[in-house]
């Protein structure tokens, strides 16, 4: 099985990244797409520190939107930032997680959407799939996607907590959809169907660890160890089993983001 998105290169992991990934292994996590934030110079240069630790993750680049008011004086230049780090990382396999967030606003929404789009064009070049965070910003997500020919390109919605009206947007421009442990909330309703909804060849799963620690685990940091629970809850609601989810799911991120 294959976390698809987690942050173990930030600061919650420094302390005891060779016991997680210990768990990890143990639970039958075989890797991970480990994401770091372009601009963040420490955090990528714990990446070297997460690669030794574990060989088998890979890593996704990008600004996300909570950081592109940094670039607001000159949007291109989170693409150029996006890139330099790229070149520096040859586990690199993704731009991301990118994409827009309206909850937060903590960047101006021109902005956002600036960078997104450089940060687009940027896959295109560089002929690499992309991670998308979309918050309350479906509509102005997908039209930017559609401008950018983001078909063209492929890649992710992460974490996703949409319904399955923009689940099947999603689908239809040829993008995975990934789910984190908030499918195993009790109130999940709708997630719940989301997962009912998507194919077995455009799943993916994750932990966005160290966020959203799924049930039974909620209020503790999350860790790639429990993806599992998971992708065991998905495997529930598909009437398969856990094995089939973890099969899928890994030949998906395979495919994908060239391991």
């Amino acid at each position: 099985m294959i976390d698809s998105h987690c942050h173990l290169a930030g600061d919650e992991f420094t302390a005891d990244l060779d016991a997680v990934v210990a768990r990890a292994r143990a639970a039958g996590v075989d890797g991970a797409l480990v994401i770091l934030g372009a601009e963040d110079r420490a955090e990528c240069a714990r990446a070297s520190a997460v690669s030794h630790a574990w060989a088998d993750v890979r890593f996704s680049i990008g600004v996300h939107p909570h950081q592109a008011g940094q670039f607001s004086d000159d949007p291109a230049a989170a693409a150029k930032t996006v890139r330099a780090a790229i070149d520096e990382q040859p586990l690199a396999r993704a731009i991301g997680e990118i994409g827009l967030d309206y909850h937060y606003d903590f960047s101006p929404r021109d902005v956002q959407r600036q960078v997104f789009r450089a940060q687009l064009g940027l896959a295109r070049d560089m002929r690499l799939p992309v991670v998308i965070h979309t918050r309350e910003a479906d509509e102005d997500t997908f039209e930017i996607l559609h401008d950018e020919h983001a078909a063209d390109i492929g890649g992710v919605f992460h974490c996703f907590t949409g319904d399955r009206e923009m689940a099947k947007r999603g689908l239809d421009l040829g993008f995975h959809i990934s789910l984190a442990g908030i499918v195993t909330f009790p109130r999940a309703l709708e997630l719940k169907e989301v997962a009912r909804l998507v194919p077995l060849d455009r799943l993916l799963v994750e932990t966005d660890s160290p966020f959203l620690a799924p049930v039974p685990h909620r209020g503790k940091r999350n860790e790639p160890a429990h993806v599992v629970r998971v992708a065991d809850v998905i495997a529930e609601l598909k009437a398969t089993t856990t094995e089939v989810i973890a099969a899928s799911t890994s030949k998906n991120f395979a495919r994908l983001f060239r391991p």
